[in-house]
């Protein structure tokens, strides 16, 4: 084994390291990416996107740590791979010319579907033939302009419009500055909800594939690329992955509130003097943290989010060594670590903001992360509202997923509604904690006005 070694050594001495080598030497594994929902964003408890994901999966793979970074554009992306600053470009990339002259494509890994897209009030085509007499609007080198080129080989009516100035599609069509524009379906789902008149059409029957891009000259690190989603793909953890990342926002209202009053009979019982004990141990009203613990997992144990979070109170492994947790799917281990995260998270909520507020932003920290919350609040400010009221952040959070509000922000882009959306449900649970007896039967009144009792929800 020694001579073999020493024979390795000999033969790698004599040549220049490939590129799998040299990274596999420096420990370090380089990925250029972009701050988008569908790449790469900061989450509440640390990095998070499919593209991070599936590049830290592949860096632990070779053995190597992650270094990712973030570049503004695909122009940046493209300039990383060609000085060699980026050993991968990662960012839903489709490999068109300009990306084969400074890069390697891997094997698609997926494919998108295409939407066409129309503003609501607007003729609505439902197939390719509707479209001979519209004219369609993509970004001038953007992937949807190769999609129409294939699909004109069959449609040869198809029309569009290459534009290159910084808004998406969605924003065009919403501003009625276009008829219809084709837009990415991952993107759809992601940023629909602030364009409430943006409709679907159809979706084109050509899909964009999407890849990543290696450096050039580095054909061992391409192969084992190739290698890593085609172990994805049989062990099904790529279609997985790809679900989780679809956009959906989840479980409706109705469904929640209704196990929630069944899980108040079912569950709770079992863990209210322990929301209790670590409630009092760190100055909290004990209903909050229930509440926070239903939302998280449906007081659930065993549970286990889509992004790897764990028990009643879904920490991640990295809050679960800072809070000295151990096993998080010991129930009550977890409960005492969610109280202590949740008080250090209110500690980081300035103590100037008044009472019910400074709870709810400390809440929606626990949700997406301080630092998207003060962004808001940043943004509020610029806006003229009130940074220190929540009714005037929750307003602005959502602007979190627009290019146009969070490039100007410190932590980028963020899935804003969903903290507005999970401080309501936690205010709702709450509240209904707060209307039942200690015997964990729920009282049906219809009051709702009942009162909110958390003066001391910030405790000393």
């Amino acid at each position: 084994m020694a001579a073999v070694t020493a024979m390795s050594l000999m033969v790698q001495g004599s040549r220049t390291p490939t590129v799998l080598e040299q990274i596999r030497a420096r420990g370090e594994l380089r990925v250029a990416t972009l701050n988008l929902p569908t790449c790469y964003y900061i989450g509440a408890q640390g990095p998070t996107g499919l593209e991070y994901d599936l590049a830290k999966e592949f860096a632990h793979n070779l053995g190597v740590r992650l270094k990712i970074f973030v570049v503004p554009d695909e122009a940046a992306l493209r300039a990383a791979i060609a000085s060699g600053r980026a050993d991968i470009a990662a960012a839903q990339i489709t490999a068109t010319a300009a990306w084969r002259e400074v890069g390697e494509p891997a094997v698609p890994y997926a494919e998108i579907p295409q939407l066409v897209i129309y503003r609501s009030g607007e003729p609505a085509p439902e197939d390719l033939p509707q479209l001979q007499d519209t004219k369609l609007v993509v970004r001038t080198d953007s992937p949807q302009e190769g999609v129409l080129e294939k699909l004109r080989l069959v449609a040869p009516f198809l029309q569009w419009e290459a534009v290159s100035h910084g808004n998406t599609p969605l924003q065009d069509v919403a501003a009625g500055e276009v008829g219809y524009a084709v837009e990415d379906a991952r993107e759809y789902a992601y940023a629909h909800h602030l364009y409430p008149d943006v409709r679907v059409a159809f979706t084109l029957p050509q899909r964009r594939p999407v890849q990543w891009i290696v450096r050039q000259g580095a054909p061992e690190l391409l192969q084992a690329v190739n290698r890593y989603f085609q172990s994805l793909r049989t062990s099904g953890q790529l279609a997985a992955l790809l679900r989780r990342d679809s956009g959906d926002a989840g479980s409706t209202h109705y469904e929640q509130s209704r196990l929630f009053e069944l899980y108040c009979i079912q569950r709770l019982p079992r863990y209210r003097e322990w929301f209790k004990e670590a409630a009092a141990r760190y100055h909290l009203d004990w209903r909050l943290l229930a509440a926070i613990g239903f939302q998280e997992s449906r007081w659930n144990p065993l549970a286990v989010s889509s992004m790897g979070a764990k028990g009643v109170m879904m920490l991640t492994s990295d809050t679960a060594e800072e809070m000295g947790l151990a096993d998080r799917q010991n129930a009550k281990a977890s409960i005492f670590a969610g109280a202590r995260y949740f008080r250090q998270v209110l500690h980081m909520v300035p103590k100037h903001i008044p009472e019910p507020d400074r709870t709810w932003f400390a809440v929606a920290s626990y949700n997406v992360g301080f630092g998207h919350v003060e962004d808001a609040r940043v943004l509020a400010q610029k806006m003229g509202k009130n940074p220190d009221s929540w009714a005037a952040v929750r307003a602005v959070l959502p602007l979190l997923t627009d290019p146009r509000w969070y490039e100007q922000t410190q932590y980028g882009y963020a899935q804003g509604w969903q903290p507005v959306e999970y401080v309501a449900r936690v205010r709702e649970f709450l509240h209904l904690l707060e209307w039942q007896p200690d015997n964990g039967v729920l009282i049906q009144t219809a009051s709702t006005n009942a009162p909110a009792a958390i003066a001391n929800l910030s405790g000393s």
